[in-house]
């Protein structure tokens, strides 16, 4: 047990004087994970919107496909994802194989199908009478979109704080497409990875800790969301 105890006191020795390998490590996850979840905002809150609101032929298949593609590994999405980026692949001559933004496309395709089925049940859970009241009213299909959305906007940001808890902890797709390289696309969860490998405790309880924080803010926050809904 002394060297769990000597690596938590180095850890919090590590965060205390703003060690640079430990800091780069968290910049690099905090941006990647910023850049994921603003695609997977952008592209997802629409589709699940339509799933919730509308009823279409192929509805249930739709919402089957995205249930499934919730538990979709990260490491067969890391490799897909490698695939395309490597330069046999045909998206090669864009050169994000071991960058950042690489990274982010696997994360994107990790959070995409949370968001889509999270915001499908906000807005299904809706008041079935608000869509025959703004109907009365006049509204467009336009304010009848922003207003529905505004109504379930607590549910959808609970999808959003859920994706984000989920791409801030994946390991598979960084280790993959990132490739795991210093001062660069060295993530946390990468770094806990060999730096327990190399038996440095220490760096590896500190980045834990952060990322145990970040966890807990995260929570705190979806508690939150879901008491206000």
């Amino acid at each position: 047990m002394d060297y769990i105890l000597e690596g938590l006191i180095k850890a919090f020795q590590l965060l205390i004087t703003g060690h640079e390998e430990t800091y780069s490590a968290v910049i690099a996850t905090l941006r990647v994970s910023s850049y994921s979840m603003c695609a997977s905002l952008a592209l997802g809150i629409v589709p699940g919107f339509l799933l919730g609101y509308t009823d279409f032929p192929g509805k249930k298949l739709a919402l089957s496909v995205v249930n499934t593609l919730l538990a979709f590994p990260t490491v067969l999405i890391g490799l897909l994802v490698y695939a395309f980026l490597s330069h046999r692949g045909p998206l090669g001559d864009w050169e994000l194989l071991f960058t950042l933004p690489g990274i982010a496309i696997g994360q994107t395709i990790l959070a995409l199908p949370i968001v889509i089925a999270l915001t499908a049940t906000a807005v299904e859970s809706l008041d079935s009478q608000l869509r025959v009241t703004l109907m009365t009213l006049g509204a467009n299909r336009r304010q009848l979109f922003l207003t529905s959305l505004w109504e379930a906007r607590y549910g959808v940001l609970a999808a959003a704080v859920t994706a984000y808890g989920r791409v801030m902890t994946e390991v598979g797709i960084s280790m993959m497409v990132g490739g795991n390289i210093k001062w660069n696309t060295r993530t946390i969860t990468t770094a806990i990875a060999l730096e327990t490998g190399k038996g440095e405790f220490a760096m590896g309880i500190a980045l834990g800790l952060v990322l145990v924080l970040i966890a807990f803010l995260v929570n705190s926050v979806l508690i939150f969301l879901r008491k206000r809904t």
